[in-house]
């Protein structure tokens, strides 16, 4: 498709998007009366307009029938989670059987790593990418000094070449094969929260498995995003957030896959607790642990309903569109916002004003490097309705989610960037 920048032909794209009527379902933020752009959907994803309606049943159900909506409320509190995991199995490429909802993303990693990290004298190390998001930074050091080792010897970090702003997945293959018999785990983000590189995660859980090494991602910035087939590509787990491209609210819960192949051991090393004891026997309060024979297993608390609802709310939205509806538009949109950059980048007429570090591989994230911009340029498209997320030193990331982002939003906000910085 031949692009152009001009408004007429957003207006025209928009006119043949299909999902456009999405943009309704959402509530936007207003800036001096108008409402935003928002390129921020991978940090906090907009509220849909169903989600305080799910809510508000279970705030009914709970005033109306107190500890009875455990059981009697239309949507009964005791297992509610289980209506998230169809819809949340179709976006991880999952069987419904190998996900849950519970805790929160880093939270879920803690527990996850004690059923996948089991170091030995022999073989202790994690494979991470370098300057991974400082909360996997933080929960992997502390597992691997939980264990007796130093973080120094027993994470191997993936490093970017001199001059790259990306990594390679051949750099990928060689340090799994390079630490061998000592690699006991590689955890690497699915997508980089900085640059939005998508990983070759097929290829690199194949050669971690055959190393002999148990293989897990953090989906943060994956999920909701982009495709993922965590069962056909034998991921050993993997845990998301859902309040970024998934829309579920700040802070919200997190979602978790554990390969099949895990289900039903008893003998496998894991924290429980009564939640993830069998249905059929969990009031009966027996004192020895039956698992569930699915991922639930790894739950430990009675679900935290009123969390869980506004999440159910968007995964309706997902179930109605499809990913491969979503992952079409994303791929047109962000196609265009590049362009985009690029036209006004010529016609401000400074060499290189944007550097686009993004990589071909990518979901919905474009992040720029802005030469010769600082952060008044942010401050700027933010008192003129633009929400971006500004990184030091001087990156903006954008991310144009298909729900809610239109293509005339892309030419209405390469235009305030034009002028924003000639007047800077």
């Amino acid at each position: 498709m031949q692009f152009k920048n001009t408004r007429e032909f957003a207006r025209s794209l928009d006119a043949q998007d299909k999902l456009i009527s999405y943009k309704e379902e959402f509530i936007f933020p207003v800036i001096n009366g108008k409402k935003v752009i928002y390129f921020t959907g991978n940090s906090l994803g907009l509220q849909p307009k169903r989600a305080q309606k799910y809510v508000n049943e279970i705030m009914n159900d709970w005033a109306g029938l107190a500890v009875e909506g455990h059981f009697k409320a239309e949507k009964p509190w005791w297992d509610y989670h289980e209506r998230l995991t169809r819809p949340l199995a179709k976006v991880v490429g999952a069987l419904p059987e190998e996900v849950t909802v519970m805790n929160t993303l880093t939270v879920n990693l803690h527990f996850l790593m004690v059923s996948f990290y089991r170091p030995t004298k022999r073989r202790f190390k994690i494979i991470c990418e370098e300057k991974a998001f400082p909360s996997d930074q933080y929960m992997l050091a502390s597992q691997v000094r939980f264990h007796g080792f130093d973080p120094k010897e027993a994470i191997v970090e993936i490093k970017k070449r001199e001059g790259e702003n990306f990594w390679r997945t051949e750099d990928v293959l060689k340090t799994i094969e390079s630490t061998g018999d000592e690699l006991a785990l590689v955890l690497i983000g699915g997508v980089n929260y900085y640059n939005g590189q998508v990983f070759d995660m097929e290829t690199i859980t194949k050669a971690g498995k055959k190393a002999g090494a148990f293989v897990g991602w953090d989906l943060a910035h994956a999920a909701g995003n982009i495709t993922l087939q965590l069962h056909d590509w034998d991921v050993d787990f993997a845990a998301w957030c859902s309040y970024k491209y998934m829309n579920s609210g700040p802070g919200n819960v997190s979602g978790i896959f554990v390969n099949k192949k895990y289900h039903g051991k008893k003998d496998i090393p894991r924290f429980e607790g009564w939640w993830g004891t069998k249905k059929e026997t969990r009031f009966l309060m027996e004192p020895e642990f039956e698992p569930m024979p699915n991922a639930e297993a790894w739950q430990v608390s009675n679900a935290p309903v009123i969390s869980f609802a506004p999440y159910l709310a968007s995964l309706t939205l997902f179930d109605e569109v499809g990913m491969e509806a979503l992952i079409a538009k994303r791929d047109l949109l962000t196609s265009y916002l590049e362009f985009v950059l690029k036209t006004i980048d010529d016609e401000i007429g400074i060499n290189d004003v944007f550097e686009i570090i993004t990589p071909p591989e990518r979901g919905c994230q474009l992040s720029v490097f802005l030469h010769g911009q600082g952060k008044p340029l942010f401050d700027y498209l933010m008192e003129n309705g633009v929400i971006t997320d500004w990184r030091e030193p001087n990156v903006i990331r954008l991310a144009p989610a298909p729900f809610y982002t239109s293509f005339e939003e892309m030419y209405e906000f390469g235009q305030i960037l034009k002028k924003g910085i000639l007047e800077n």
